[in-house]
């Protein structure tokens, strides 16, 4: 059997013009929930408003002389527990307000006595009750030097009126 040899001749090839496919985004109908209306939640984040820290004001549980008196330190932790906030915020006190000296152990944890935990109580009056600026504090302290001596009258009338409000409550 003889091999033939077939040649094909191509010339000049049409090329098929090329079609662009589309995509046709498709919008998927959800169903729709209704529920009833409902405010806004607020962030939890950042700064509180003034009147969730005046909330907090009356929940400060700094123990009377008697029993703060007793222990010669308290952890950074006992102390932003009794004042119910950040152990931040009190390390912030501490690098701002020259009154505030804690000790540090060879760990360098921060150990408050007594001195420094009522120099905290004067400072959180300051700044959450009274609302005076970390500047303001600041001079407020720097310039009276009975500060302490004011505070202390303060805490004892508000020991006294919280003592009649109960007096009147249990009437």
């Amino acid at each position: 059997m003889a091999e033939t040899q077939i040649a094909f001749d191509f010339g000049e090839v049409q090329q098929k013009p090329v079609i662009e496919k589309k995509r046709i985004a498709v919008k998927r109908q959800m169903p729709v929930i209704t529920k009833p209306a409902e405010p806004p939640q607020k962030s939890t984040r950042g700064r509180k408003s003034l009147k969730e820290m005046s909330a907090g004001v009356d929940q400060v549980e700094v123990p009377e002389d008697a029993v703060l008196y007793q222990k010669m330190y308290y952890t950074i932790g006992k102390v932003a527990e009794m004042f119910k906030v950040n152990q931040s915020l009190i390390r912030l006190w501490e690098n701002e307000f020259d009154v505030l000296k804690p000790k540090k152990n060879g760990k360098g944890d921060r150990l408050f006595r007594p001195e420094d935990i009522k120099n905290i109580q004067l400072i959180y009056h300051l700044m959450r009750e009274r609302k005076y600026t970390m500047q303001g504090a600041k001079e407020f302290i720097k310039n009276n030097k009975k500060a302490d001596e004011k505070f202390a009258m303060i805490e004892s009338l508000k020991r006294m009126k919280n003592f009649l409000f109960e007096l009147k409550a249990n009437l």
